[in-house]
């Protein structure tokens, strides 16, 4: 089984893909987004930066060559794993979306969709809210203080787009996170999904600690 999770950039899908995993035995994360940075790291600084116009690769899923290489992977995984199989990534347009998503369904796995979606404030507050500094904000209970993000960064230009295409029918089944944790929002998914996940016994402190953790390893810096 593969579990998608869809949603804008800061929505929460990263944290809610390891939730499940730490929560549901033999299941593993595969992470499309891997891929897309590994191809765009193959481009030379001045192809992939902006410096005053638009780069040649603004968005890795224009590539041909990561939509195909997603479904090869993780239909290498589905086939040989044994156990429940976690994307955690964002597509809005429809026909990458049947080229990833639809293209696995075709190939004879079972996929269950989701995607996570909130308010366009919520969305900004966990975008400023990603980060060293604010993981240790986090960590000692501080979170929410601190400056907001960057007006010109790549995940807020596309956060309005984000939350107007992924609300279409075609990018169901929709979860609003805006009044939920992460904890509730995997114990939605495992429901709908006919899953069970080992109950969530931990306590707030760690349970910061180590939502942090996954946030600084997620962190890009190109």
């Amino acid at each position: 089984m593969l579990l998608w999770i869809n949603g804008p950039f800061g929505g929460g899908k990263t944290q809610t893909a390891h939730e499940i995993r730490r929560r549901l035995p033999g299941s593993v994360v595969c992470d499309p987004e891997h891929a897309g940075f590994g191809l765009r790291r193959m481009l030379p600084p001045e192809l992939r930066e902006a410096r005053g116009r638009r780069p040649l690769i603004d968005n890795f899923q224009d590539l041909v060559s990561w939509r195909q290489g997603v479904v090869e992977v993780l239909d290498l995984a589905l086939t040989r794993h044994d156990g429940v199989v976690i994307a955690p990534m964002t597509v809005t347009d429809p026909g990458y979306f049947a080229e990833t998503v639809g293209r696995l369904r075709e190939l004879g796995h079972d996929v269950h969709h989701f995607s996570l979606l909130a308010a366009r404030e919520t969305v900004l507050r966990r975008l400023r809210e990603r980060g060293p500094a604010h993981a240790l904000r986090y960590v000692t209970g501080k979170a929410g203080q601190g400056s907001g993000p960057r007006r010109e960064s790549w995940a807020v230009r596309q956060l309005d787009h984000c939350l107007e295409r992924l609300a279409e029918p075609e990018f169901a089944e929709h979860l609003w996170t805006d009044h939920t944790t992460v904890p509730k929002t995997a114990d939605r998914i495992a429901v709908l999904a006919g899953l069970t996940l080992k109950p969530n016994n931990e306590g707030a402190l760690r349970t910061r600690m180590r939502q942090a953790g996954v946030g600084i390893r997620h962190i890009r810096v190109d």
